[in-house]
């Protein structure tokens, strides 16, 4: 909302000393957010006068047209002689009145102006349009010409208004009564401590039966609707330059007199009026819900098709606008002419349902400044007050007559009270502020007060945002001063800290960080075509999505069943910006809908809600286990005068999940495996063991090319996932210190030929069992495959083996005879044989 200050004194005595920036700091103390304060013209300087065009010679010979003028501008030049002015400009004509700037003034970004020849002229000055004097568009899209009554060589700098302070508020969804001059003047007055002359205290007449015929068939929806009559204005009439000036600064276009007038004291008041063309009316004026299918060309030249939850107004044809949006174009006001603009109008003041106008409004993607004062609440009281202010001005400024019929339609209600005890805002705000206080400041939002230990306060048609007695707790909070409450740190009890639970994911955090990872949170929405994307099977689980009731993007409405499309995403916007060599990790929840859907109850707010009610809560919510997952591309090691470096791929995916499973404790079973968006041939499948049964708890590898292709990322990328919460379980993370042993290692080497689908894990399992207590650690060094040497689908897996006693130095024959053993128990169940 802007407001300018020149405006807003006419409400509050403000001090002449004040400055736009001292009512800046006194709002928002307040609780407003000011976010600027505009200087208008501070860099403005003068002469600019008003001038009358006395003759104009079209210059030939240039690209564009070109006018020589000579312009009176009385005795502002010193001699009276008339101005001579070369001008572009075609919307202007002998005897007009203009506005001249003279050398040595200086325009808006310090365009200081001289006498200089152009076009074979010399040009003592420039007539202006209303761009270059920094007042925006008037509508005329050229020069500005005033009207024939304006005095010569008058300064045009005060008749324009061209020096004024505007203040910019960012007025918040709860505040619609700050979306007017009249709300944010009694902001002012309260925060200055002066009285507010209140520009909806008018003398209106009663409703009577001589008005324009009405009929509100939905009151839910249109709870009060105005209709006053004025007839004769004149057709020529046009928006005085005030009324253009106070319309330009608060961010409007001037239009026509009838369409200013009500934009104007929609600024002023607050409450959003249109204006109907009497003669392009049929019949009574009405307001119903639309029909599915009825269409309705509104103002800005769209053809709309309606909704059955619109609320229309309408006359005998149909409908004639969109309420609380915008009119239609089939009884639009015409502009001022000679002959042709409208002479009679019907003022429609009426007040809308909220929620119905931000409903509409959102599904015709129609924004306007009547919508978003509607959906943000208007006083309902001020519809006649605001009428009857539109009727005075088209009478003042087109001499039009205002007919005595008055209709209001209104749906009985009853004020809003709240009962709150006196001490309620010292116990929200930990102050003492008294009952005289809390009073004292109700009362100067307008709040009725009566009681004493307990208050039954009647609250402001103005402020229907002030619903319980928290939210008056907060206006006497927040007149009494924010920066005046007490900073007091919480005290936590002492012995609590992080639950395991949260220590656990910290040091999976910090392991694969130190490994090189950055983390990477993203939001937990997706669309469910990536599961397209990443392949998975028409029946896979992970496809049960948790759709989303209001979205916050359309094209991602479900929440996430895996973390790898928040993940690779981010993988290819950082690679798409020059970023390739990328390893990032994140640990988060995802959403598992349940079998059995059901509705959550809701949960009390005036005491802490049982262990029951929460369980029943919990029982209709998602399962949200939490994963971990990581992806990589690019290289792994970087390239340099130390080696030739090493590109990411499956391996550290699998070395990944190991270093999570480490930090949890848990024996991780790597085998081959397949899913989804992984490469068949490079997917390690990872399993726990956890209450006797082997559970799969992720994958982990190189993705397949076609995945890579759909999601456009890097060529060999490499991702695993794990659920951290099973490992968890699986695992015992106690920490134990590591055995330290005096007798030495005995190493001992194998290398086995087996079949190449043999898979590795399934050897180093038989080995393991079969060296028995006396192994200490297995590790496999090298892989080897020649046909020539091993024999068609045949491989070499070399492992060292290291023994190593407790109590005692083990001899050879005692690590022979182990690895013997183990050697032998791989052989009986895999078919491995010694190399050599």
């Amino acid at each position: 909302m802007r407001v300018p200050l020149s405006w807003l004194r006419e409400y509050v005595d403000l001090p002449a000393t004040e400055t736009g920036r001292d009512v800046q700091a006194k709002l928002i103390s307040a609780g407003l957010e000011v976010e600027t304060v505009e200087q208008l013209g501070h860099d403005l300087k003068g002469p600019l006068v008003v001038g009358q065009v006395l003759t104009i010679e079209e210059l030939e010979g240039f690209k564009k047209p070109i006018r020589f003028c000579t312009v009176d501008v009385g005795q502002a030049n010193g001699t009276g002689e008339p101005q001579e002015i070369v001008c572009g400009a075609r919307n202007f004509a002998v005897g007009d009145k203009v506005v001249v700037v003279l050398p040595g003034a200086v325009l808006p970004g310090n365009f200081a102006i001289a006498a200089r020849k152009t076009y074979g002229k010399t040009s003592h000055g420039m007539i202006c349009s209303g761009d270059e004097l920094g007042m925006g568009d008037d509508g005329s899209h050229g020069i500005i010409v005033l009207p024939q009554e304006t005095e010569v060589g008058k300064d045009a700098i005060e008749l324009l208004e061209l020096v004024d302070e505007v203040l910019d508020i960012a007025v918040t969804a709860n505040r619609g009564d700050c979306l007017s001059i009249r709300g944010v003047a009694r902001e002012t007055a309260i925060a200055y401590g002066l009285p507010l002359r209140d520009p909806a205290l008018l003398d209106v007449p009663g409703p009577n039966a001589f008005g324009y015929p009405v009929q509100v068939s939905d009151p839910v929806g249109c709870d009060r609707f105005t209709a006053r009559t004025v007839t004769g204005l004149s057709p020529e009439a046009r928006s005085p330059l005030w009324l253009q000036r106070r319309l330009q600064k608060v961010g409007m276009r001037p239009i026509s007199l009838a369409v200013d007038v009500t934009n104007y004291v929609m600024m002023e008041v607050g409450q959003p009026l249109h204006a109907y063309d009497r003669t392009l009316v049929q019949g009574t004026i009405g307001v119903r819900r639309a029909t599915e299918g009825e269409k309705l060309v509104t103002l800005d030249g769209v053809e709309r098709t309606l909704h059955t939850e619109d609320l229309v107004i309408t006359d005998e044809r149909g409908p004639i606008g969109l309420a609380g949006v915008m009119g239609g174009a089939n009884t639009e006001i015409a502009d001022h002419a000679e002959s042709e603009g409208t002479t009679d109008v019907v003022i429609e003041a009426a007040h809308f349902d909220a929620v119905s106008i931000a409903r509409t409004a959102r599904r015709h993607k129609l924004s306007s400044e009547a919508s978003k004062r509607f959906e943000r609440g208007v006083d309902p009281q001020a519809s006649s007050a605001a009428a009857q202010r539109t009727v005075d001005l088209l009478m003042l400024l087109a001499g039009g007559t205002a007919e005595a019929g008055v209709t209001e339609v209104i749906a009985p209600s009853a004020p809003h009270t709240i009962a709150v005890p006196a001490d309620h805002p010292d116990k929200v705000a930990g102050v003492v502020y008294g009952r005289e206080t809390v009073v004292r400041r109700l009362q100067e939002i307008g709040c009725d007060v009566y009681g004493q230990d307990e208050l039954i306060v009647t609250v402001p048609s103005w402020r229907p945002d002030l619903g319980e007695g928290n939210d008056l707790a907060e206006e006497v909070i927040r007149l009494e001063g924010y920066e005046n409450l007490p900073s007091t740190l919480p005290k936590p009890p002492s012995g609590r800290g992080l639950t395991h639970r949260q220590r656990l994911h910290r040091r999976v955090g910090r392991a694969l960080a130190g490994a090189g990872y950055v983390e990477a949170p993203n939001y937990p929405f997706v669309g469910e075509q990536v599961f397209d994307q990443l392949g998975l099977d028409a029946d896979d689980p992970a496809r049960r999505v948790v759709r989303l009731t209001n979205p916050l993007n359309d094209e991602e409405p479900a929440l996430r069943t895996s973390l790898l499309p928040g993940l690779l995403a981010a993988l290819r916007r950082n690679d798409g910006r020059g970023s390739h060599d990328l390893a990032l990790f994140e640990t988060g929840l995802v959403f598992l809908p349940r079998e059995e859907q059901g509705v959550a109850g809701q949960l009390p707010v005036d005491r802490r809600p049982t262990a029951e009610e929460i369980a029943a809560i919990d029982a209709v919510l998602p399962e949200q286990p939490r994963h971990v997952a990581a992806v990589l591309a690019g290289a792994r090691e970087q390239a340099g005068w130390w080696g030739k470096g090493r590109p990411a791929d499956w391996a550290d995916a699998v070395e990944a999940a190991r270093s999570v499973a480490a930090e949890t404790g848990a024996e991780l079973i790597v085998r081959k495996g397949q899913y989804g968006p992984w490469h068949p041939g490079r997917c390690a499948e990872l399993a726990v063991v956890t209450d006797g049964t082997e559970r799969v708890v992720g994958h982990a590898g190189e993705l397949h090319p076609r995945v890579l292709k759909a999601l456009g990322l890097p060529a060999r990328t490499s991702a695993m996932e794990l659920d951290l919460d099973v490992l968890e379980q699986a695992g015992d993370d106690t920490p134990r210190a590591p055995g330290i042993s005096t007798f030495p290692v005995a190493t001992q080497d194998v290398a086995l030929v087996v079949d190449a689908y043999v898979p590795h894990a399934d050897v180093e399992a038989a080995l393991r069992e079969g060296a028995g207590e006396l192994l200490e650690a297995i590790r496999l060094f090298d892989v080897y495959e020649n046909a020539e040497q091993l024999g068609d689908g045949r491989k070499s897996l070399a492992y060292a083996l290291r023994f190593r006693a407790g109590d005692r130095t083990l001899t050879v024959d005692e690590a022979s005879a182990a690895r013997d053993a183990a050697v032998a128990l791989a052989g009986e169940r895999t078919g491995a044989v010694l190399r050599g």
